[in-house]
């Protein structure tokens, strides 16, 4: 016993140097706002962006402060509703992802006069970010400057604002010019015109002391629509009344103000990414490239689970319109689903199956069961049970289900059957007994789901176990013969029969600083420097669940502090190198059930029940979520260190019910709401 808690001291602290040596530029100010200290040498360059949206924008800001603290900004700007035209032989994708954009430098600012020069913003001290990204400004004679940026929360509109102070002792006067421009452009869906605008005043007197603020706006109209005028800080309210809604939904609390702060901030981009379509609402991955559509891993698996444990009404309504819209996918006859709809529907179906059904069964089921509402639960059935049928229907003669891709589209080799599909065809047969139990329906089927799924782990286990590299676990496919990052999800849905070999072929073989690649592939390095931050990911939400809790902790916070306070911030990223590792809305999904799914073990068993498994780490006495909307319910869960005991307090904040067990570490409870 002392041999072992000595190893484990030892592993803890190697981890903590490790964690110590990364190059951090951020520092945290709270759990909701980051600050660069731009006085610091070792932040000098920098350069980073940043992606916020509202139902009709997303911006990408870029921002470079240089070696003598001067700042360059860029505005990407996206109106997704709008398309325009591609030059294309194809006449099907004509304007396919042809968002109507363009891209501003500082010329669009307003010209400001002071003591008849051109004033210009000094050097930069600091930039926040907290949901919005603010630069502050040294003073220029006497005049200093905060500069803020953010998306409207409804319309056709982003926006920097400015805040000009005074800090002499004396009166000063300013002049501005507000340098408005006009673009017109025909596109797919009428004329559109692009207005760059503020609502500077021409005379600007300010006291000693005092400040004033005024607004820059980019926007956008289609035909004939008013052009939009920024009246006061309207704006700015919409965007902090989303933000404090986000504040006050489902609190992580624990030691760790690194693991609070990323929660805290991807509640946020999981959820701005939102945009009305034709078709309704749809939640998109964003990232510059995909707007007003949604895929069945991105949107039915990642992200439209995780909504229901926030409360939050415009994500549920998203994933809602989705899961509705893909029940008018199903076919009487089992044909392969669509695995998107992009360009609200309009883009051209591509009929590849990556295991979308299998996909789109284990996220609804898991949706229907933390919404906690039997009608949504009644609706999403026929989805769900369309889903499994026709994953059966694709097993092969040894009893895995046949695919032709997966998530990754064909960029690497999957062979005719993965263990992704298999995997989460596997988890939603589990979670669809239950539900099945929960909704009333035949107990034979519930009975029938359950024995499926026991002959899959089976087969999955004699098709897809191998020995790799002298570690017992699977490989990816029947001829592979490298690791890669999805042996995971055996983990995730619960199958722990190679678990150890499996944690340390993630942790040993597949993790790098930026947390774990996509395969372990000695005869192609390219291949062996991919990342994709959803593989990582699950991959901590599987080895949590398997009870590996303190070497998952110590890479979640090694991952974490890169991706919050490193030099690409402050959201957990889509890939490398594609992409340029943008912030994709889903992922930060996954980075919250990390937790949800992984440190507290929570596995819905019913509308109104699941089992909780928590892994509180070793170095910590007590940890808790608070402000919980799973299950139709408003609840904390909180867990407590007693001497080799965990005590668990579940309280409902409606009624301030309270049930409190004391349960052994690793052992699972069911709880009923």
């Amino acid at each position: 016993m002392r041999l072992r808690n000595i190893i484990l001291i030892t592993f803890l602290l190697i981890a903590q140097i490790s964690i110590s040596q990364q190059l951090t530029h951020w520092a945290i100010d709270n759990t909701n706002q980051i600050r660069l200290d731009a006085s610091s040498d070792k932040n000098n360059p920098y350069k980073d962006n940043i992606e916020m949206s509202g139902k009709r924008v997303s911006g990408i800001v870029t921002y470079s402060i240089g070696k003598e603290k001067e700042l360059s900004v860029s505005r990407e700007v996206f109106f997704p509703q709008l398309r325009t035209f591609i030059k294309t032989n194809d006449p099907e994708w004509k304007h396919y992802r042809a968002y109507f954009k363009d891209t501003f430098s500082d010329a669009i600012l307003p010209t400001i006069v002071l003591n008849n020069k051109i004033y210009a913003p000094g050097k930069v001290q600091n930039t926040f970010i907290n949901g919005k990204l603010t630069f502050k400004h040294a003073a220029v004679e006497g005049i200093s400057l905060i500069r803020t940026f953010y998306p409207s929360a409804t319309q056709r509109l982003f926006v920097e604002q400015w805040t000009l102070s005074n800090t002499t002792n004396n009166d000063v006067v300013l002049w501005g010019d507000k340098n408005e421009t006009r673009k017109d452009v025909k596109g797919v869906k009428g004329n559109y015109t692009l207005y760059t605008n503020s609502n500077i005043k021409s005379k600007i007197e300010l006291a000693a002391g005092d400040s004033y603020t005024f607004s820059v706006g980019i926007s956008a109209t289609l035909n004939d629509e008013e052009k939009i005028v920024i009246k006061g800080d309207e704006v700015l309210k919409e965007r902090n009344t989303f933000l404090d809604e986000m504040k006050n939904a489902l609190v992580l609390n624990t030691p760790d103000k690194t693991l609070n702060t990323l929660f805290e901030f991807s509640k946020i981009r999981a959820s701005e990414s939102i945009f009305e379509s034709k078709l309704g609402l749809m939640h998109s991955p964003g990232g510059g490239r995909y707007y007003v559509g949604f895929w069945a891993n991105d949107q039915a698996e990642y992200v439209n689970p995780f909504f229901p444990y926030l409360g939050y009404d415009l994500g549920n309504s998203a994933a809602m319109n989705m899961y509705n819209l893909y029940i008018k996918e199903t076919s009487k006859d089992y044909s392969n689903i669509r695995y998107s709809f992009e360009m609200e529907g309009d883009a051209p179906i591509n009929t590849l199956d990556r295991g979308d059904a299998a996909m789109i069964a284990y996220g609804a089921a898991q949706f229907a069961l933390t919404s906690g509402d039997k009608k949504v639960a009644e609706k999403l059935w026929p989805l769900i049970t369309w889903c499994l049928e026709y994953n059966k229907r694709k097993l092969n003669d040894e009893g895995v289900v046949s695919s032709e891709s997966d998530e990754m589209e064909d960029r690497i080799e999957t062979g005719n059957a993965n263990l992704s599909t298999s995997s989460l065809y596997y988890g939603a047969l589990n979670l669809s007994a239950d539900l099945g139990h929960s909704l009333g329906k035949s107990k034979s089927q519930s009975r029938r789901y359950k024995k499926e799924a026991k002959q899959l782990a089976k087969a999955m286990d004699d098709y897809f176990g191998a020995n790799i590299g002298g570690l017992s676990t699977y490989k990816y496919y029947k001829e592979h013969t490298n690791l890669r990052h999805w042996i995971c999800l055996p983990l995730v849905v619960k199958i722990f029969d190679r678990k150890d070999a499996t944690i340390k072929a993630l942790f040993d073989k597949l993790w790098s600083p930026n947390g774990v690649h996509v395969e372990k592939n000695d005869a192609n390095k390219a291949i062996s420097e991919i990342f994709w931050d959803r593989g990582t990911l699950y991959a901590l939400r599987g080895t949590f669940l398997a009870g590996a809790t303190e070497e998952s902790l110590q890479k979640l916070k090694e991952f974490s502090s890169k991706r919050l306070l490193g030099d690409r911030v402050p959201y957990v990223v889509e890939a490398y190198p594609e992409g340029n590792m943008a912030h994709l809305s889903a992922e930060s999904g996954l980075y919250c059930r990390v937790f949800t799914e992984g440190m507290f073990g929570i596995v819905p068993t019913g509308l109104k029940s699941f089992n909780l498994t928590p892994r509180l780490p070793k170095e910590w006495n007590e940890m808790s979520l608070e402000n919980i909307k799973a299950f139709g319910e408003d609840f904390n869960i909180e867990v407590k260190r007693k001497n080799k005991s965990l005590v668990i307090e579940i309280k409902k904040n409606k009624t301030d019910k309270t049930f409190k067990r004391t349960i052994k570490e690793g052992s699972t409870i069911n709880i009923n709401l």
